[in-house]
């Protein structure tokens, strides 16, 4: 514990700097108590004015630290970190911003807490430690780190809109032990729910742009065996997180500009605010001073030296840190919460000192051999993948061989190199996702055909007729050989086809003939004929054929499935001789499927419906329809990848001319044909993400 001569050192130095943090105007913490009751340590806080209600809180777990926000509040204590070192409570620090104080609690370990007010007087107590666990990389904040033993659940995700237009996300847990991380990823907030289960129905994208807040979209899903909520800000935000009871809460606010904050680029440094007004003062004392704000262990090199005068307003920690660096010309490296500073110089020769010692003894190190069960790879695969010169992951005196038989690497390396591999071999010997995709491509057909024609014809067996004894003969009749024949011309006996003058019959629909009405006017010596015939046929016909090819194959794996037939043809060769080859006419689909995070499928699809066609002298056609593409589909959806729709209307009239334009009596002249016909093709895909047990089975 550090005495008190040190704290009031540590005062005057941040008195000297100049630290001036503003807040509204409002409450005050006025006093701060630390005692023991029943084993447990008890923490009092006190404020001028009575508390409504419990200030917003959060835990996190890499460093272990309990923060609360008072809102309008501003530090009255006359310090702003104290040393306490009782039980798992380490110290304390207050940092007052511009409409709200937070009191950070910095503990040894991980604890559970409950909070109370009682009038003006905030109740903290810390339970008994948890568990800890550390987050990946030492990055992001940890809420509670949960039993791993335990599956937790989500049981609601909702979305309102505060007062001062920030954006609440509310996330409704199934008990407060839920591990939750939270990090920033580029311009995105990521919430990770360890270990936990989301209903089906929750598991959407909210699109919440309506709302008039900094965040457009929450997206919800599962990845593997955590739940991952992904939210979308735009335009200048902060966020602030806090969990009461089973509720969690994320605040993204909004962000006035302020042109005091123009340098601060978000996302790059996300320390607690601080100002400093130095003179001429040395970097060491600067230095010491951030060390006290942010309780961090700071290693200064002998050799940094020199005065430094500098004025910063409200500017993160972090950001106030690298300015300094980079005026003195030093740099820094970070190792948890213990910072070393030196000049660049000396910190480079260092390291590339340290980087020849280590490969110096990574040469001389002994190395040793470890065997790897493949269980989805093919080993030969792996060691490709180890072994590949333009990024050779083993070291120069490492190895690699394959016993095929029983799919094992056997790899010879240097301890860490071996680590190395294990890892990279954990990560890529899983067993892929498969996906259904079933294929519907439907073909519809409709036709309409009307066929009107007539046949009319003057026959006469009279011999033809004579106006007096001088004139000549003449015959009224169809073709010469009707004519011909009455007047002695051919002995050919005539038939009714040679006796029409009009001969234009409707023409047989699908192998069948066109009704017939036909009509005969002749004189009473039957001598003189006038012969009709109306002939009329329609047809209309409505077809649809489905094919449904369906394939089953793994994520980013190409599948195809045809079914057809294969059509002979002659083909020359390079002798001059004829050889026999084949050309396909096959309903096929050639699929590959990539799987998003989100359960999504991509899909690059070609797919083809071939028919053999008419028969030519050069062999018979094919009609071809294809479809390639790309699309992205939600699981168990359908989307309609393509279509081809062709309407075809004709009208054709044979008439004979002038009598054939006759008003009514032209029908009798004249051959109608009428055709229509309607063809649509759509191809349905419907991709399903297979349950692995289900593939098991």
């Amino acid at each position: 514990m550090k005495t008190k001569a040190t704290l009031l050192v540590r005062a005057f130095l941040l008195w000297a700097a100049g630290i001036t943090l503003c807040a509204a105007q409002g409450n005050s913490i006025d006093n701060f108590q630390v005692s023991q009751e029943a084993g447990r340590i008890v923490v009092r806080i006190t404020t001028k004015q009575p508390l409504k209600s419990v200030p917003p809180n959060f835990s996190v777990a890499t460093p272990p630290r309990i923060a609360f926000d008072f809102a309008n509040t501003v530090n009255a204590l006359g310090r702003a970190s104290e040393d306490i070192a009782q039980g798992e409570l380490r110290s304390m620090n207050i940092v007052q911003g511009a409409d709200r104080t937070r009191l950070v609690l910095n503990l040894r370990r991980p604890v559970a807490h409950q909070t109370a007010v009682d009038g003006n007087t905030l109740v903290i107590t810390l339970a008994e430690p948890a568990v800890a666990q550390t987050a990946p990389g030492g990055a992001g904040a940890q809420f509670a780190e949960g039993r791993q033993d335990v599956k937790h659940a989500v049981r609601d995700v909702d979305f309102r809109r505060g007062r001062a237009g920030e954006g609440r996300v509310v996330v409704d847990l199934a008990d407060t032990t839920t591990g939750i991380d939270i990090r920033l990823q580029g311009q995105n907030i990521i919430v990770d729910f360890l270990k936990t289960s989301l209903p089906e129905n929750l598991r959407r994208r909210l699109d919440v742009v309506d709302f008039g807040t900094p965040v457009s979209t929450v997206s919800t899903f599962q990845q593997g065996e955590n739940v991952r909520m992904v939210i979308e800000p735009r335009g200048q935000w902060e966020h602030n997180a806090y969990q009461s009871d089973t509720q969690f809460v994320l605040e993204v606010k909004p962000l006035v500009a302020d042109p005091a904050r123009a340098g601060a680029q978000k996302g790059r440094y996300t320390g607690e605010r601080l100002s400093l007004n130095f003179q001429n003062v040395e970097v060491r004392a600067v230095l010491n001073v951030i060390a006290d704000f942010t309780d961090l262990n700071i290693i200064t090199s002998d050799t940094v030296s020199g005065n430094i005068t500098l004025r910063l307003k409200d500017v993160p920690w972090d950001q106030a840190l690298e300015i300094i660096l980079q005026t003195r010309g030093l740099d820094s490296r970070r190792s948890g919460n213990v910072i070393w500073i030196a000049p660049r110089d000396e910190l480079a020769t260092r390291e590339k000192l340290a980087l020849e010692a280590a490969n110096q003894i990574t040469d001389l190190e002994q190395t040793r051999t470890e065997s790897f069960q493949m269980n989805y790879q093919k080993a030969a695969d792996v060691q490709k993948l180890l072994s590949d010169p333009t990024q050779r992951i083993l070291s120069k005196r490492g190895s690699a061989v394959v016993d095929a038989r029983t799919n094992t690497l056997f790899v010879q390396d240097t301890p860490s190199r071996l680590e190395d591999v294990r890892r990279l071999i954990a990560k890529i010997d899983i067993a892929l996702r498969q996906v259904m995709i079933e294929a519907r491509i439907v073909e519809a057909n409709d036709a309409f055909s009307k066929n009107l024609g007539a046949r009319l014809g003057y026959h006469d067996t009279g011999g033809g007729s004579r106006t007096n004894s001088n004139n000549p003969r003449f015959t009224v009749g169809g073709s010469l050989v009707d004519t011909g024949f009455h007047t002695g011309q051919t002995p050919t006996s005539t038939f009714i086809p040679d006796s029409l003058n009009v001969n234009l019959p409707a023409a047989g629909l699908n192998a069948f003939n066109a009704g017939q009405f036909s009509f005969i006017l002749f004189n009473s010596s039957a001598t003189r004929f006038l012969n009709l015939e109306l002939t009329a046929l329609e047809a209309d016909g409505k077809g649809k054929i489905i094919a449904s090819p369906r394939v089953l194959t793994a994520d980013q794996v190409e599948a195809v499935i045809e079914q057809g037939t294969e059509i002979p043809y002659q083909q020359a060769t390079s002798s001059g001789a004829t050889s026999v080859s084949f050309r396909k006419a096959n309903l096929a689909l050639k699929v590959k499927p990539q799987i998003t995070p989100e359960g999504n499928v991509i899909m690059t699809l070609d797919v083809n419906k071939d028919q053999p066609g008419a028969t030519t002298p050069a062999g018979v056609a094919i009609n071809t329809k294809h479809v390639k593409t790309e699309v992205l589909v939600e699981n168990g959806g359908t989307v309609v990848i393509g279509g081809i729709y062709e309407q075809n209307d004709r009208t054709d009239v044979t008439k004979i001319p002038l009598l054939g334009d006759i008003p009514i009596v032209g029908w009798l002249f004249k051959n109608t044909t009428t055709t229509s016909a309607k063809t649509e093709l759509l191809v349905f895909i419907t991709p399903r993400v297979v349950n692995e047990r289900l593939t098991i089975r």
